[in-house]
């Protein structure tokens, strides 16, 4: 292979990937260096010059010369006298001869070994450039093309053809895509397997949603307003809390902007996602209370030791505050760092309702007293919640909730029941007396 051709084809292929030319330089010098070693064993005395440009490749390899009556020690680094002056007419003993080896010496193999070589050495610093962009890019809001969706990812494009992935965990559960479709997202994680970069989005990370408020919020952008905490169920509901640096400045109008106008944006691209926007405060009882919104709490202990809350609500409240499937109190509690429990104001009881003491014949004590412990003094206080966040929030096993929950359904089941045999009954005593009067 001819040198000029060899170096123009890795000259075109070095462009395409946007290698920089001192780097391109290195990297031949060390492969054409790595081949000599294979045929010479020693590379020491060899001086590479390569000239981009023209394509030019010289490699010189440079020797003592030594009378012909010696012996060659070493046929690398010394050359006999009479075959130096086949070099240079001139040459002395002593003197150090250089000459030119051409591509050939190497053999076609050798060459052809050279140059896949090169190309993957061009491929492994191309990966490692992508795997410094991206790692850099860590927590950065990126835009990207779907290209393919598969069972539990979808690949996407960016806009030089990087491949990035969005696993199913990482996707909003109301999202929809289709091959074409351009979405935004976050950089997660950026990893090298197998020698290659893999790059992780996310659209349910909590820098997600805060880049989005960068991006729509220029005093959030200029600093003006800061992010306290985000906390997220994604595509759900979300509570996030802000501060002004500026008394001038409401964080929270500032946010929600002009009518809506700010915070809808961000709405569309979460899926309808609740938004809560809370101001933040070193006031714990007052952070409390603006996280619960928006349930107006009657009053409350805090218990610093076990870093739980104990909150006392009206019972048109209660359901407000523990929202629904107890998002908005699970949400609150991770705000504000505490464990939250919700009770009945006592004078504000619920006829409709039943005290959870009165089902001791069915459910036992101990679990009566668990579910006390964390504010489920009724059966409807009970039932509000999903069985996932019963399980997280008390002592009990799953087979215990399910057990206690099918009892409590069942108790208001019964009820409705006996309300409508009592309204079929009703209904049949005014029949009976119409029927009376038309005959009188």
């Amino acid at each position: 292979m001819n040198s000029s051709i060899l170096i123009d084809s890795f000259k075109e292929f070095t462009k395409e990937k946007n290698i920089d030319r001192p780097t391109m330089m290195s990297v031949m010098e060390d492969v054409f260096r790595s081949m000599i070693r294979k045929q010479f064993i020693d590379d020491t005395n060899f001086e590479i010059i390569v000239n981009v440009e023209n394509g030019d490749l010289e490699i010189w390899r440079k020797r003592i010369i030594i009378s012909d009556e010696e012996e060659i020690t070493d046929a690398n680094k010394q050359i006999y006298l009479k075959e130096a002056r086949k070099i240079e007419k001139d040459f002395e003993v002593g003197e150090e001869a250089a000459e030119v080896i051409g591509l050939e010496a190497f053999g076609r193999r050798a060459i052809q070994t050279l140059r896949q070589n090169l190309i993957q050495r061009i491929k492994e610093i191309d990966k490692n450039k992508l795997f410094q962009i991206y790692k850099d890019k860590e927590e950065e809001l990126i835009m990207g093309e779907v290209y393919q969706i598969r069972p539990k990812e979808v690949l996407v494009r960016d806009s030089q053809g990087n491949e990035l992935i969005l696993p199913k965990s990482e996707q909003i559960q109301k999202d929809r895509y289709k091959k074409g479709d351009m979405i935004r997202a976050v950089v997660i994680k950026v990893d090298i397997i197998n020698n290659n970069p893999k790059i992780i989005i996310s659209r349910t990370a909590n820098s997600f949603l805060e880049r989005l408020f960068e991006l729509e919020v220029p005093e959030i952008f200029d600093g003006l307003i800061t992010i306290k905490k985000i906390v997220r169920e994604p595509g759900e509901r979300a509570k996030v809390a802000v501060e002004s640096y500026d008394d001038r400045i409401d964080p929270v109008g500032a946010c929600v902007g002009m009518k809506g106008s700010r915070i809808h944006g961000i709405v569309r691209e979460l899926k309808n996602e609740n938004i809560d926007i809370i101001n933040y405060t070193n006031n714990l009882q007052l952070m409390i209370a603006r996280a619960m919104n928006p349930a107006k709490i009657t009053s409350m202990k805090i218990d610093e030791d076990t870093k739980r809350v104990s909150l006392f609500l009206k019972q048109d409240q209660v359901s407000l505050a523990i929202g629904k499937g107890g998002q908005n109190i699970r949400l609150a509690g991770k705000l504000v760092g505490y464990e939250i429990d919700v009770f009945r104001d006592n004078e504000d009881a619920d006829t409709e309702d039943v005290k959870i003491e009165e089902f001791v014949d069915e459910i036992d004590s101990w679990a009566i007293d668990e579910l006390k412990r964390i504010g489920l003094d009724t059966a409807k206080s009970v039932l509000a919640l999903q069985k996932e966040e019963l399980i997280r929030r008390t002592e009990l096993e799953a087979e215990t909730i399910e057990e206690i929950l099918n009892i409590l359904k069942k108790e208001f089941e019964e009820e409705t029941e006996s309300v409508s045999e009592k309204k079929e009954k009703e209904e049949e005593k005014e029949v009976e007396k119409e029927e009376e009067e038309k005959e009188k």
